[in-house]
């Protein structure tokens, strides 16, 4: 069985849901994402976060995480990350560092 849901990497379509999952902060980050070109360096910073705490690259479509689908994965790896908000926030500033430098070569 395959979820329509479930895509090779984490999904933008998905952002949306994960606001409220977490405190100000989060959400702060969440408004700032969804209003962003999906090709910004903030943007693709969220995504490239979310795929590492997602570990989307380890996923496949008959795993128990694919047959869930992306957003209830999204949802359920913000809902159980152990850090704090300003743990997340960092996360994401190391991924669009990493994104930066990415794009500059």
């Amino acid at each position: 069985m395959v979820n329509d849901d479930t895509e090779v990497l984490f999904p933008s379509r998905v952002i949306p849901s994960l606001r409220s999952l977490r405190g100000g902060e989060w959400n702060h980050l969440i408004d700032k994402v969804e209003g962003s070109n999906p090709v910004s360096h903030t943007h693709l910073a969220f995504v490239l976060m979310m795929i590492k705490l997602s570990a989307c690259n380890t996923c496949s479509a008959d795993s128990f995480r694919g047959m869930r689908g992306c957003t209830q994965c999204a949802r359920q790896t913000i809902k159980r990350f152990r850090g704090d908000d300003e743990e997340l926030i960092r996360l994401y500033h190391e991924s669009r560092q990493e994104v930066i430098e990415l794009l500059s070569h």
